[in-house]
C-alpha cells in the first residue's frame, strides 16, 4: 500500500496508524464540507486552499495534488482496486474473508431487489452501507503483507470490524421493526457473525506476527 507520504522512522503499530488514519478522515471530511459550501463560488479553490491550511497551493496557484489526495483518497477501497496491479488485487480478492464479506453485500443487494421498500428504511440503509464499508475496509487490509504495514493492516481490519458491529445492530433493528422476518435474519445473522468472527480471528493473527518479528514489548494492546 505504500507510505502515504508519511517520513521514514520507525515502524508504525495499529495505533499509530489508527491515529493517521483518523486525521486523513478528518481532513477529508473538512474538505467535503468546504467544497460543498463554496461551490459555486469562483474564488472557491483558493478559499479551500487557505481553509485547509495549503500555504504552497497559495503561493503557486496549484492546488491539484492536495486535492486529489482527499478527493481521491486510498482509503477509499474502489480507488485502490481500480489502480492496484492485478497480483495485489488477487491477494484480497481470494481471501475467504474476503468473498465471504463480498457475498454479504450482494445477499442484501438481492434483499433489496426483493423488497423495494427497504430502500427507504434508515436502519437497512445503514445494514447495506457498513456492510460494504467493511468489505471495503478488508479490501484495503488484506491488498498488502509487507512488514512494515502489518500496524496499517490491523488498523484496517479495527475499522473493518467497527463496520461489522455498526451493520449487525442495524440488522437487529430491522428485525424489531418488523421489516423482515426471522428467516431473514437467522440468514443475514449468520452471514455477519461469519465476517465478524473472521475478522477478530485475522487481527489476532496479525497481532500474534507482530509479537513474532518485533517483539512482545513492542505491541501495545
Amino acid at each position: 500500500m505504500g507510505d502515504f507520504g508519511r517520513e521514514p522512522g520507525p515502524i508504525w503499530d495499529e495505533y499509530d496508524w489508527e491515529r493517521f488514519l483518523q486525521q486523513q478522515d478528518e481532513k477529508t471530511e473538512k474538505y467535503m464540507e468546504l467544497l460543498e459550501k463554496y461551490l459555486d463560488d469562483p474564488r472557491r479553490d483558493e478559499i479551500i486552499a487557505r481553509e485547509m491550511g495549503w500555504p504552497e497551493a497559495l503561493d503557486e496557484d496549484d492546488w491539484s495534488a492536495e486535492v486529489d489526495a482527499l478527493a481521491h483518497e486510498d482509503w477509499r477501497a474502489s480507488e485502490e482496486e481500480e489502480e492496484a496491479p492485478s497480483s495485489e488485487l488477487d491477494s484480497f480478492e481470494h481471501h475467504s474473508l474476503y468473498r465471504a464479506a463480498f457475498a454479504l453485500t450482494i445477499w442484501i443487494d438481492q434483499l433489496f431487489d426483493q423488497q423495494p421498500a427497504l430502500q427507504n428504511e434508515p436502519a437497512a440503509v445503514k445494514l447495506a452501507t457498513h456492510a460494504a464499508l467493511a468489505s471495503a475496509k478488508l479490501a484495503a487490509a488484506l491488498s498488502d503483507d509487507d512488514v512494515e504495514e502489518i500496524g496499517m493492516t490491523i488498523a484496517y481490519l479495527k475499522r473493518a470490524l467497527k463496520a461489522m458491529t455498526v451493520a449487525m445492530e442495524a440488522a437487529a433493528q430491522l428485525l424489531s421493526e418488523k421489516s423482515i422476518v426471522a428467516q431473514q435474519y437467522a440468514v443475514l445473522q449468520k452471514r455477519l457473525f461469519q465476517v465478524r468472527d473472521g475478522i477478530i480471528s485475522l487481527m489476532g493473527e496479525y497481532r500474534g506476527e507482530w509479537r513474532r518479528r518485533f517483539g512482545p514489548e513492542s505491541f501495545r494492546g
